[in-house]
């Protein structure tokens, strides 16, 4: 369910109330002072989660954003050795 913030006009902290989509109020009481409170405009929580689907998806970014420092070269890897022989060099190649 999306959460909604909510700014009271006599100065009150804005408090924050999860309504669903389509029976969200434009004013609600403020529960400091019972006046008006009128919803805010804000940023989605895109992203937000504990989930492991979400712990995933975190650790994927941050090894796009910083990757891993090359210390060194990698290891030679030994090639097959080259055959010599002439009928070898008419076969496809990978």
């Amino acid at each position: 369910m999306p959460t909604y913030v909510f700014r009271c006009g006599r100065g009150c902290p804005d408090f924050a109330e999860q309504h669903s989509m389509a029976t969200a109020p434009a004013d609600t009481p403020c529960p400091s002072c019972s006046g008006q409170a009128r919803r805010r405009i804000g940023a989605p929580a895109l992203g937000v989660g504990n989930s492991t689907g979400m712990r995933v998806q975190d650790a994927t970014r941050a090894t796009a954003d910083s990757p891993d420092v090359v210390r060194s070269p990698p290891g030679s890897r030994r090639r097959a050795p080259l055959t010599a022989n002439p009928l070898h060099r008419k076969l496809p190649r990978p």
